[in-house]
């Protein structure tokens, strides 16, 4: 049954030991559903049409493997990339990427940079959370979230997905999806002053919410 208010409960991953088959498993389901959704893909557009201010420093929440740290820095210069993360640094990361492993609420105050980014992190936070989390984004100008969007819609579509993924993910996706986000409620959630930034958030047919908001 779908839920208009937001549901934050554990999701199956986040219980697993980084090497369990069945999280090894997760994650290649997720680079999948990246792909499907478009979320790196149009975080990294952003971020290369704000040049001048990712070579300030691109810090990426939840980095998980290093994918997108890895293309940001591809492409920009690879000192301006951080990614926060409570997994260990992945072994095959360049070494010219910067990383920080531990609490995000602990090690994001001490970093300040140009853009903030994350791909499907921040439904994982309750309201007080993505409070605390929001007061610390004004130390930055440009801030892109890809989050799934609560929709019936997407949970439909999610459904689609079950031949071609595992059992922790078929459980995880509408997880994430009860727990995600509708248009006009990120702001908000993140306390982030109306009269000092701007938003703009577009809600795709692949049942992702991107969510850009930024100063002048």
């Amino acid at each position: 049954m779908f839920r208009s208010t937001r549901s934050v409960v554990p999701e199956i991953l986040d219980t697993l030991d980084a090497c369990d088959p069945e999280a090894l498993r997760s994650r290649r389901d997720l680079r999948w559903l990246d792909w499907f959704l478009g979320g790196s893909g149009w975080i990294v557009r952003s971020v290369l049409e704000r040049r001048e201010l990712a070579e300030q420093g691109v810090v990426e929440l939840g980095a998980g493997e290093g994918r997108l740290c890895a293309q940001l820095a591809a492409l920009l210069n690879r000192r301006a990339v951080t990614g926060l993360d409570f997994m260990a640094r992945p072994a095959d990361l360049n070494t010219g990427v910067g990383w920080r492993t531990g609490d995000i609420f602990q090690i994001l105050p001490e970093i300040e940079g140009g853009i903030v980014v994350g791909s499907l992190i921040l439904h994982h936070f309750s309201s007080e959370e993505l409070a605390r989390l929001g007061e610390q984004f004004d130390r930055f100008q440009l801030v892109l979230f890809s989050e799934p969007l609560r929709s019936p819609w997407s949970l439909r579509l999610s459904r689609l997905a079950h031949p071609f993924v595992g059992r922790v993910t078929r459980h995880d996706m509408p997880v994430s999806i009860r727990a995600g986000f509708q248009p006009g409620e990120l702001a908000g959630l993140l306390g982030l002053d109306k009269a000092t930034w701007k938003v703009s958030e577009v809600s795709r047919l692949s049942g992702v919410l991107q969510f850009k908001a930024w100063r002048d």
